[in-house]
């Protein structure tokens, strides 16, 4: 049997191996939220009742998938990101929490939260309480939603400078970190390892109103930041253009870290399609975005062996060839669900120059609300197309929410186990 290393480098390379690799927990984009987590882990018996699971990702409330689920499931992808969490705090020092459902969790000590009035709950940048919150969770909610900070706009006044407060030199400490891990990643197990270093994202929506930083400043609302891209583009792309120089800077410092231990290398988050069509005309896209990624993709191919993945939810197929020609070798999550995102038409255009990362499940309909036969024949058709030939990473198309049906998700994994093996 090979390792799962060598399944996903085959299939990262158009080949097919013994069976369809598997991606669960390998990002930020692959998780599963921690109250599935847990549920997942008691049907299992992994742990007893009441033992807490780690919420490792505070934003989207991921939960963590230890070793042992990792091999109760079949995993073949680990992740490889930073100790520092979307709201600025590290991941250590853990203590208990529960979730609304009552779901017993551990949260890290920098996870410092106020309920409203109303129930809801607030978080705050780096943990702290004296700064104004940068998240809330709503009353019976399942994560965090970003509260938007922004300070007035003199136009006078914009500064460049005030959108890169969050990129910088890697620091030493960082850099310690991630060449320790993955070398423990790669020494201690067989998995493909997927490393999300940060700073080449440029315009994620996830990282413009700043969560971990106590007071943002420069352009921080949502809505603001998306007119600014046509009505400022020239001080959006010298923003990017900075960013570049310093993400290509840490490329070069993080590679002689880590060498090539790494798989594959998450580029950027910055999502482009919305259910029915893009955020962004190609001709803008081309103009604004592709330059920087053609720099980043050109930087990592050029020195290393990884592979570059593009996450971009929503209806993409507009910009495939662009993606393809700005040098991305995978694209996540690929949404099905969304408009002119036919697997079957997807797979024959692009099958053989780029590789298929998720897409194995609807999240917004079938897996949640589905049966389980149904979750079985969506699972089984998905593998059918997307696998022949290679080029596919089995995921659920974005993160496994909560509440999802023990019977649908246990649907899914055994679908994969049984319908995966090559050949199809």
């Amino acid at each position: 049997m090979i390792s799962s290393r060598e399944r996903v480098n085959l299939a990262l390379n158009h080949r097919e191996p013994d069976r369809v690799p598997l991606d669960i927990g390998g990002s930020a984009v692959t998780g599963i939220q921690v109250s599935t987590v847990y549920m997942l882990r008691q049907a299992l018996e992994l742990d007893r009742p009441g033992t807490p699971v780690k919420v490792i990702e505070p934003y989207q409330m991921l939960g963590e998938i230890k070793p042992d689920l990792v091999e109760a499931l079949g995993v073949d992808v680990l992740g490889l990101g930073s100790r520092r969490t979307f709201f600025g705090f590290s991941n250590e020092g853990w203590k208990p929490w529960k979730l609304f459902d009552g779901t017993p969790v551990l949260v890290p000590e920098g996870f410092n939260t106020d309920p409203e009035p109303n129930g809801d709950i607030l978080m705050y940048p780096e943990g702290d309480k004296s700064a104004p919150p940068s998240g809330r969770m709503p009353k019976g909610g399942w994560y965090f939603d970003a509260i938007v900070r922004q300070e007035p706009i003199d136009e006078e006044q914009l500064n460049v400078e005030d959108n890169l407060e969050e990129f910088g030199p890697i620091s030493d400490e960082e850099l310690e970190y991630f060449q320790r891990e993955a070398e423990r990643l790669y020494t201690g197990t067989d998995k493909a390892i997927l490393a999300n270093f940060g700073g080449t994202s440029f315009g994620d929506m996830a990282l413009v109103p700043a969560l971990a930083i106590k007071h943002p400043r420069g352009i921080r609302d949502i809505e603001e930041w998306y007119v600014s891209t046509v009505t400022r583009r020239d001080y959006v792309r010298e923003i990017f253009e900075r960013q570049c120089e310093i993400g290509l800077a840490n490329l070069e410092r993080i590679y002689k870290a880590v060498g090539e231990q790494v798989t594959a290398m998450f580029v950027t988050g910055t999502d482009f399609g919305a259910q029915m069509a893009t955020f962004i005309s190609p001709e803008a896209y081309r103009d604004l975005f592709k330059p920087f990624h053609e720099a980043v993709n050109d930087w990592v191919h050029k020195h290393t062996n990884w592979k570059t993945l593009i996450h971009s939810c929503g209806s993409v197929r507009a910009l495939m060839d662009d993606f393809i020609e700005a040098g991305f070798d995978i694209l996540n999550p690929v949404q099905c669900s969304a408009a002119h995102m036919d697997p079957a038409e997807l797979k024959s255009a692009f099958g053989e120059q780029i590789v298929f990362w998720g897409g194995g499940v609807d999240t917004q309909r079938t897996l949640p609300f589905g049966t389980p036969d149904e979750v079985r024949a969506e699972v089984r058709e998905r593998i059918r197309i997307f696998g022949k030939g290679g080029g596919f990473v089995f995921g659920a198309i974005h993160n496994i929410q909560a509440r999802v049906p023990l019977e649908n998700l246990t649907a899914m994994l055994e679908t994969v186990r049984d319908c995966g093996v090559y050949p199809l």
